[in-house]
């Protein structure tokens, strides 16, 4: 952590925004480490499992774009509060009448998704309060709420079969409810925050290379994040025979490992520079997905080469984070939204190839091996920019923030 960083900003929102962030990314993914029972008690095929535990990920995309024009409108303290009573009401209704076909299940997974977009909310809230050379930090301190995704993992399955899985919808909103005080009380806009925009000037990053260099690198990183997040205690369920309980075990480590090294990513990218960090990120992810793809004999080595690409994944999202602020700055809102939206969009990609790839072909090679081609791409463009981003927009943080 670089000197100075505690009295750079607003500490107390930094903390509300993690914990908003890391208790909505619990429920956005519930659906995941329950999928095994679930599927059990409604006949869901190995199709429909995938598009189930997906369906919130491509909600949660479609929703950040939602929450980031909304943030830059009312800002993102107003946006949380809103969003937050949402996914409350939803999870309370799906706990008060049951979910009972597959078709219920997407419509939990579409009220999920809104829990998805809080990473539109928490992003810009933390990012405002900082300047350049604490970006990284900052929003990697923000961007641990992933780690609710390892709570999810490593509660869900038990109390699924301990009370129901139904009644884990109701369970969750307990300490949703707690986050959303918290917030409330300690959640305050910055006064540096960019001013709203009109439509047309929302559209115009899209005429930016880097905005869509960004939201593919995003993809790749968050996507792969989530999607494994979303897809493990499947596939270690289906390849290896581990009960759910156990592979949400295993699910659970994995995700915290690529949880807990966002903010590592951010701060080794404030100061290594986030080209370098992603650089290494992206081969270590798409050599991990490759090993996994062609088959690993014991359970427990594939938990270790998941681990791996987790830490990739993770430390990719800090350094992702680290350098959108700093190219996209007055954007900041807007660009969290669809930054976010893609990486939505690539988690939604590898849950659904994943279950697809196993109905298919009776395994998940196919979808690994695609996802790695991603990754080597994703690598192939950054090296392709990285000379032009720090001759261009790069010197402009020259002495403050490296690229």
């Amino acid at each position: 952590m670089k000197k100075g960083f505690l009295q750079a900003g607003h500490l107390p929102t930094l903390i509300a925004a993690f914990l908003y962030f890391d208790l909505s990314f619990m429920a956005w993914v519930i659906l995941g480490p329950m999928a095994v029972q679930i599927a059990a008690d409604l006949g869901l095929s190995p199709a429909e499992k995938g598009l189930m535990v997906a369906t919130p990920v491509l909600a949660g995309a479609a929703f950040r774009v939602v929450n980031g024009v909304l943030v830059d409108r009312i800002g993102a303290r107003r946006t949380g509060l809103i969003s937050q009573v949402i996914v409350i009401a939803g999870l309370l209704a799906a706990w008060w009448l049951g979910v009972h076909s597959f078709l219920d299940t997407l419509l939990v997974g579409l009220v999920l998704g809104i829990a998805g977009a809080a990473f539109a909310v928490a992003l810009p809230l933390a990012s405002s309060w900082y300047p350049p050379e604490h970006q990284g930090t900052a929003l990697g301190i923000a961007g641990a709420g992933n780690s609710g995704t390892v709570f999810a993992a490593l509660f869900a399955p038990g109390l699924a079969a301990a009370f129901g899985w139904s009644n884990v919808f109701g369970l969750v909103a307990i300490p949703l409810c707690a986050a959303l005080l918290i917030f409330m009380l300690f959640a305050k806009d910055s006064p540096n925050r960019p001013r709203p925009k009109r439509l047309p000037e929302y559209l115009a990053v899209l005429r930016s290379r880097d905005a869509w260099l960004f939201m593919f690198f995003y993809a790749v990183t968050f996507g792969g994040f989530v999607g494994l997040a979303s897809s493990l205690t499947i596939y270690f369920n289906d390849q290896y025979g581990l009960a759910p309980v156990i592979a949400g075990y295993f699910t659970a480590a994995c995700v915290f490992v690529g949880s807990m090294v966002r903010p590592i990513g951010g701060m080794v990218a404030d100061r290594i520079g986030g080209v370098r960090s992603l650089t290494a990120m992206y081969a270590v992810a798409a050599v991990a997905l490759v090993v996994v793809g062609l088959g690993l004999p014991q359970s427990w080595m594939a938990l270790c080469v998941f681990a791996f690409a987790m830490l990739a994944f993770g430390m990719g999202n800090g350094a992702v984070f680290q350098l959108v602020p700093q190219r996209f700055r007055s954007e900041i809102g807007v660009m969290t939204g669809l930054v976010g939206m893609t990486g939505g969009l690539g988690g939604f990609w590898l849950a659904s190839s994943l279950g697809l790839s196993k109905q298919l072909s009776g395994g998940y090679t196919a979808g690994f091996l695609v996802f790695a081609a991603l990754a080597v791409a994703a690598l192939l463009s950054l090296t392709s920019v990285k000379h032009r981003w720090r001759a261009t927009w790069g010197d402009a943080a020259a002495g403050a923030a490296r690229i």
